[in-house]
């Protein structure tokens, strides 16, 4: 019987009788992953609209990625913002004001005339989508104890189920009513779904709001490392991992507009990666719970570097549904894990704040990777040089990911029979 845990932390308030893993836990996990879903549009958006945008505005590619570079910047720093407001608050404040954010800044890049009007907009999008993602995953994980890595997991791919539909009814949206219309048209749609997932979910929470984690399990991963350089680790390696990963999800519905197959090709291609994403997410959720976070990053790690070496060789079209759906099923699990590692080796009362710091380098390395492409594009006029270079950064991933696995089974052994703890 698992006990139930996260008392209130405002006084007056009677106790919490939420037990983890429960069949309340599985509703709130659903409703997340839907939040997810739906707010997640803001970084899916942004890729759709760069080839049509750089035309209008007769921009270099370069210049157009500035946009997801601003949204990726406000993202990261937004999830360590909104993880502060969690951790104190509760993720019902903090989700209220992400829909505002999220309603208000695309109506501005709807109505923006000039390409730093259209970046700034998506800066202030990235703002509101970052409640939608590392806040959410850690709230989720104060849900669940056995199925905690799972429940991470489904709650990030609301992020990957929003690049999976959404894509392609932007790209209608564009051919239909324009661009511009059809961020005001995301703004509306947003605000009044979100909304109402947000007041049920607040009404599935009740008096468990707010938490003061006293009885929240400890740590169960020891590196015999300080929380804060396990934090700057992790997100060196989150940082890596992401510019590897940038490349193909920022630059596939440009690279196929450039071989020819036309831009409606590479946004399939986006939406079948983030599908695959979704198969890959929830199962290295699972994995997670089998051989924890860390092992599982490595496998992901690994796996990723694997499929960018495939976009070096082969520019297909069949070839690049095939590789694209490959990245997709190996990448997928990638950053939850670091949320997952977060969980396991800090204090709970501090997971929405450490996992928006590492979510934060993450994406940094995600507006980073996006921009610095769109760079080495400009600069040689194709993409190879900079698939490769997403490889060099993917192998620095590794080479931490295989550093604190080490450093984990050492301390196994030290703390095993026989040793002190």
């Amino acid at each position: 019987m698992v006990r139930p845990v996260h008392a209130p932390n405002l006084p007056g308030q009677r106790p919490a009788s939420f037990t983890p893993d429960s069949r309340q836990a599985w509703v709130r996990l659903l409703l997340a992953l839907l939040i997810g879903s739906i707010g997640g549009v803001g970084m899916w958006a942004v890729v759709v609209v760069i080839p049509v945008v750089q035309t209008e505005f007769a921009a270099t590619r370069a210049a157009v990625s500035l946009a997801f570079t601003l949204m990726m910047f406000g993202f990261g720093l937004g999830g360590v913002i909104a993880g502060k407001i969690t951790d104190k608050f509760g993720i019902v404040p903090a989700m209220a004001i992400s829909i505002a954010f999220i309603g208000v800044a695309n109506v501005l890049a709807g109505l923006s005339t000039q390409l730093w009007q259209l970046v700034a907009a998506y800066f202030l999008i990235g703002l509101g989508t970052s409640a939608t993602f590392a806040p959410l995953m850690a709230e989720a994980s104060h849900w669940f104890e056995r199925y905690r890595g799972l429940a991470v997991t489904i709650v990030a791919s609301g992020n990957y189920v929003a690049g999976t539909m959404w894509p392609p009814l932007i790209s209608e949206g564009m051919q239909t009513i324009g661009w511009r219309t059809t961020h005001i048209g995301i703004a509306l749609v947003c605000v009044v779904l979100m909304t109402i997932l947000v007041l049920v979910l607040r009404a599935q929470m009740g008096d468990d709001k707010v938490r003061n984690h006293a009885n929240a399990r400890p740590p169960q991963v020891d590196l015999k490392l300080s929380t804060n350089t396990l934090t700057v680790l992790l997100s060196i390696a989150s940082i890596s991992c992401c510019v590897a990963m940038a490349m193909p999800q920022v630059h596939i519905v440009a690279y196929c507009g450039d071989l020819g197959y036309g831009v409606a090709r590479g946004a399939e291609m986006l939406s079948l990666m983030m599908a695959c994403g979704i198969v890959s997410r929830i199962g290295s959720g699972y994995l997670a719970d089998k051989i924890g976070g860390i092992r599982t990053l490595l496998v992901g790690s690994l796996a990723q570097g694997f499929a960018l070496v495939f976009y070096l060789f082969f520019d297909s079209l069949t070839s690049l549904y095939l590789i694209s759906a490959m990245f997709g099923l190996f990448q997928g699990g990638i950053v939850p894990s670091y949320a997952i590692i977060v969980r396991e080796a800090m204090p709970a009362s501090e997971a929405a704040t450490r996992v928006g710091i590492v979510i934060f380098a993450s994406v940094f390395g995600m507006s980073f990777g996006g921009w610095v492409s769109g760079v080495i594009f400009d600069a040689t006029g194709s993409y190879a040089a900079a698939f490769a270079n997403g490889v060099a950064w993917n192998a620095l991933n590794v080479g931490i990911v295989l550093t604190l696995l080490i450093r984990s089974r050492m301390n196994t052994v030290k703390t095993g029979p026989g040793f002190a703890t």
